[in-house]
């Protein structure tokens, strides 16, 4: 019995040593250039509605609820998420935009555990067709996902789906053949 305890003992202290140790933030983002004017890519990036095209987050045959409240695309705009199965909750706001340059949202998730991140996008005008987008995320790491972090770190974890969203982003923007709506 004694040994048992001791034991455990042991396994909390590692895993309290593990989480003191582990980063407790991360700021992951990705780079992208479109062949696509700054004010087209901003004009659809800004819009909470249209992330379902692009983000692929949502577009993994998302079946759930979506709600928005507000001036879609203006400060203050709200998204909310619930997955079907309601293991996936939390909403989006825009909370800062800097005309055609800068877009800010707070992303608080809700389940499957309580997190509140930035997600930024940052674009920059390289000629009249060609734009520069920066995509990020940046948050906090609550005990357990630090430990976890330790092995597989949130780059690996976000990273992929960054790197996917600014693919499809760049797809749907400068597909020729076909008018994409901006507005």
């Amino acid at each position: 019995m004694t040994l048992i305890f001791y034991i455990i003992i042991g396994f909390i202290t590692f895993i309290a040593f593990l989480h003191a140790w582990a980063r407790k933030e991360f700021d992951i983002s990705r780079t992208v250039v479109i062949n696509r004017s700054k004010e087209d890519v901003y004009n659809l990036v800004r819009q909470l509605k249209k992330e379902s095209h692009w983000m692929p987050w949502f577009k993994k045959n998302y079946k759930g609820i979506l709600k928005f409240n507000g001036e879609d695309g203006k400060q203050g705009a709200l998204l909310y998420w619930r997955s079907k199965n309601r293991l996936f909750e939390g909403t989006q706001k825009i909370v800062k935009l800097n005309q055609g340059r800068i877009m800010e949202t707070r992303v608080l998730v809700i389940r499957p555990a309580k997190m509140i991140l930035l997600e930024y996008k940052g674009l920059k005008e390289l000629d009249e067709n060609k734009t520069k987008m920066v995509w990020g995320i940046r948050g906090g790491l609550n005990f357990p996902f630090s430990v976890i972090a330790l092995f597989q770190p949130a780059d690996k974890m976000y990273g992929e789906d960054l790197e996917l969203g600014l693919k499809n982003l760049k797809t749907m923007l400068e597909y020729k053949n076909k008018k994409t709506e901006v507005d």
